[in-house]
């Protein structure tokens, strides 16, 4: 029997972490849209974060991004073409290009970071065993160049229930 049949015990992980961002992408895009904000790419929530602090230079936006400046151009460009966002020449150096958000940009990384908190907090619900292995599990299958950054962006989940049903880290 193909081992990769449903049914013969063969757990395909990678095949469900997929189908999970998947979801999670999904329901990101369609609490964007419900909030007037219909053009969602799944690069916009990085980028969005990248610029949230000000204005960045390209270059920087591709190191943020782990893309070329080229390809950084062309997310900036297309935060750009949908109004999110502005270039504008550096004042301290004019071969440099600075993308800064708009206030609508703003208000779109509003809605995607309260729909990501809102998918945070429903994961949160679970029992804590079950998110530290969850954790354990993802943790376990990233680069280490990831995982630094996971370790230092992403704690694991603790045992301190917190509101709303949700799990503080420690």
């Amino acid at each position: 029997m193909d081992p990769a049949t449903p049914g013969t015990g063969r757990y395909q992980f990678g095949d469900l972490l997929a189908l999970a961002r998947r979801s999670w992408v999904r329901r990101l895009s369609e609490q964007a849209a419900a909030e007037g904000f219909s053009e969602f790419r799944r690069s916009d929530t990085l980028l969005l974060r990248i610029l949230i602090p000000g204005a960045q230079p390209i270059g920087r936006i591709g190191e943020g991004m782990g893309v070329s400046r080229q390809a950084a151009r062309k997310l900036a460009d297309g935060l750009v073409a949908r109004g999110y966002a502005e270039l504008a020449a550096d004042p301290d150096d004019a071969r440099r290009t600075l993308v800064r958000l708009t206030p609508r940009g703003v208000g779109y990384h509003r809605a995607l970071a309260g729909a990501s908190q809102a998918l945070n907090d429903e994961v949160r619900r679970q029992p804590p065993a079950d998110l530290r292995a969850a954790d354990a599990v993802l943790r376990a299958v990233l680069t280490d160049d990831d995982r630094r950054l996971a370790d230092a962006a992403v704690p694991p989940p603790s045992d301190r229930v917190v509101g709303r049903g949700g799990f503080e880290p420690p």
